[in-house]
Formats: structure tokens, sequence, C-alpha cells
């Protein structure tokens, strides 16, 4: 049981946000963004990159679509304000998988989102800490996608890893394309590398970003199942 687990406050936040509610992750104090559809049968977990948290515009984004899709979607910052102070702590891949090992394990300590099959989403430095986290003997993550991430950066664990993965990389990106093609070569699950022609790695040119959405979605869908309908 994961320590502390509460379910915070409930406001709903943002503009096309109409079922997200602000939650707080207990005992690490991490804030976070929490959206579930009716019929979802999957979840997906952001860890974002370095310095970048819940208010994303990107991975907003993305989640946005993913909730359309069908997906349950769990946006938090991985860090405190205190600890972002220190510029390590923005690197230590350690560190940021222990708190997503925290908030999938809140999840499943949440009545209302215990049954979901949980995913992550992992952006630069955040898919080294999804890909650690989910090299975890125990660990329940069903599928996992990186976004112009740093899988290199879980390099040593990659082969524990067993979650369907899919890697996402900008073909105008071109170290971080080595970095992925070195880490889809040491997975040992099912894997995939889409290079995203035209994209940097911000994803921020046009279109770009769409292709990440349409990708994740189908991946996610694949993995942590599809919405039921009729609920």
């Amino acid at each position: 049981m994961a320590t502390g687990a509460n379910t915070g406050s409930a406001s709903a936040t943002g503009a096309n946000a109409r079922d997200v509610v602000e939650v707080r992750v207990e005992p690490a104090g991490l804030a976070g963004l929490l959206g579930v559809p009716d019929g979802a049968t999957g979840i997906v977990i952001f860890a974002h990159g370095s310095g970048i948290g819940r208010l994303s515009p990107r991975n907003n984004h993305v989640a946005a679509q993913l909730r359309k899709a069908g997906l349950g979607t769990f946006l938090l910052d991985l860090l405190t304000p205190s600890e972002e102070r220190d510029r390590r702590n923005v690197f230590d891949i350690d560190l940021l998988a222990s708190r997503l090992d925290l908030a999938t394990k809140w999840l499943q300590d949440r009545r209302e989102t215990a049954k979901l099959v949980p995913g992550y989403f992992g952006a630069s430095t955040g898919a080294g800490a999804a890909l650690t986290a989910a090299a975890r003997p125990d660990s329940p993550v069903a599928a996992v996608v990186s976004r112009g991430g740093r899988p290199d950066l879980a390099i040593d664990v990659l082969p524990q890893v067993r979650a369907p993965t899919l890697l996402l990389v900008g073909s105008l990106d071109g170290p971080v394309i080595e970095m992925n093609e070195r880490a889809h070569r040491a997975l040992q699950t099912e894997k995939r590398i889409v290079i995203v022609e035209g994209a940097g790695h911000l994803f921020e040119e046009p279109g770009t970003l769409d292709e990440v959405v349409r990708h994740a979605t189908e991946w996610f869908l694949a993995h942590l199942g599809r919405p039921k309908t009729g609920s």
C-alpha cells in the first residue's frame, strides 16, 4: 500500500479539462492533475523532462487527446518546488523513478483508479525515469511511450523492462536518434522505434505533435485496453 496516499482536492482545472481534478500524492507532496473518462480501462502516467512539470503545454495537449480516446491520464510534478531548486535532482533518474513508483502505487490504492492498467509516457529525461521504474521486478506497468526521450539514461536496466515500449524521435534530433537506437537494441521486450519526419527535439513543428498523439494513442489502447462502451 502506498504510504500516505490521499485523494487530495477535487477542483476542476483548465479549459478543456472538465473531468480533470487536482490531487496531491503523499508523503512526497507531489502535485498532480488526474483525469479519468468514463469507461477507461487504462491510465497513462506522465514523466516529464528536466525541469518540466504537470503544466507542460505539450504534455497537456497529449493528455487531452488520450482522454478523448478513452484513456485516463495522470500528470504530476515528480519533484517539489524546493527539490527543483537543486538542479542535481532534475537529472537524478533513480529519484524520479522512485516518484513514478509512488504515483503508480497511489493510483492502485485509490478505489476509483485501482483497476486501471497503468502505462508511462516519458519525455526527455523523464523517459529514462519511466523505463527505470518499468524495469523494477514488481512493476505493473503495461506499456511505455517515449517522446524525444533519453532511454539511454536507463541503458543498464533496459533488458529487465517487460512492458512493450514505443520510442518516438524527431528526424531532426540527430544525437537523440542515436541514443534511442542504442536503447532499442538493448530492450528485450516488444518494442518499436518511430522517426517522426520533420520533428525536432520538442516536436514544435506543425503537425509533429499530432503524430506523437496518433502513435501513442494506438500503442496505449493496444496494451492498456480500449475503453468500455455504454458505461
